[in-house]
């Protein structure tokens, strides 16, 4: 965002920019707040530095000791739970209570442990067809999942769609999810506290899914459902295994997220070959 200086205003355009930039995308109020307006008013009504030095000479107190308006009352801050391993404990002893897709929605839906839930318009639970061979898994919804409840439906999203339809696969044929279902604030990345509560959920998630091929979409996943501290550079394009908590194995192919790849299409050619190897590997356990 350009600079400001004296009373110049910024142009508009900048000042969504710079919103877009910090990760604001709605408005709290019905109607828009002139904060340079507001800004003038309180300069209007500071008192003028003479009528200042005045008063501190006959208060005897600096300026800064000057009494100040009362500050209006906080407003309640909406309840949200702190991360820490008592929430992971209870998302771990829920999640193994869930017999199917369904039950691990609901509960889900009514968990309160993650304090992601509290800001988060909607939770994104799944999409396509949980019977598929085939099961992706990001890391987060960005906004547009968030306000459709659905994973990948985004740029990144209609990108992932190019890229099933490339080996013959669309959203009927494959099952989509993430690790964390609730949007971080301004899509910021998950801390460990939070990742590890959502760990239960999208593990028994796989679990239930029974998919013969995962597919990871980016380092978070890949890290979190194989167990390996590699970046994801050097982790795609190598088969891995996800072992859920009844010994199933599931061979894992690892490759890069859709929105690393809208920002880096150079590396398209390596998730295409990453791809390949999905489609073999479906073909050779008669999938395709």
């Amino acid at each position: 965002m350009a600079s400001i200086s004296g009373n110049e205003r910024p142009d508009l355009r900048d000042l969504l920019a710079f919103y877009a930039a910090a990760g604001v995308d709605d408005a709290l109020a019905e109607e828009p707040i002139d904060r340079f307006a507001e800004s003038a008013q309180r300069q209007a009504a500071a008192p003028a530095p003479e009528v200042a030095r005045r008063m501190q000479a006959d208060t005897g107190r600096p300026e800064r000791n000057m009494p100040e308006r009362a500050a209006p009352p906080p407003r309640p801050a909406a309840a949200a739970a702190l991360p820490d391993e008592a929430q992971a404990a209870a998302a771990r002893e829920l999640a193994g209570k869930a017999a199917t897709l369904d039950e691990l929605r609901q509960i889900m839906e009514g968990f309160e442990g993650c304090n992601l839930k509290a800001t988060a318009k909607s939770m994104v639970f799944a999409d396509g067809n949980p019977e598929a061979d085939l099961m992706l898994v990001g890391e987060a919804p960005g906004r547009d999942e968030d306000l459709e409840g659905l994973p990948f439906v985004g740029r990144s999203g209609q990108l992932l769609d190019r890229i099933l339809a490339a080996i013959g696969l669309d959203r009927k044929s494959a099952y989509i999810a993430n690790v964390i279902p609730w949007r971080p604030p301004g899509n910021r990345t998950p801390t460990p506290h939070e990742t590890e509560i959502c760990r239960p959920f999208i593990e028994r998630q796989i679990a239930l899914a029974n998919p013969k091929v995962l597919v990871t979409l980016g380092g978070p996943s890949a890290k979190l459902l194989v167990g390996s501290p590699d970046g994801i550079l050097r982790l795609r394009g190598n088969w891995k295994t996800h072992s859920t908590a009844q010994g199933t194995v599931i061979p894992v192919m690892p490759t890069l997220h859709p929105a690393y790849l809208l920002r880096n299409p150079a590396h398209k050619k390596l998730a295409w070959r990453d791809f390949l190897e999905v489609k073999a590997k479906l073909r050779e356990l008669g999938s395709l």
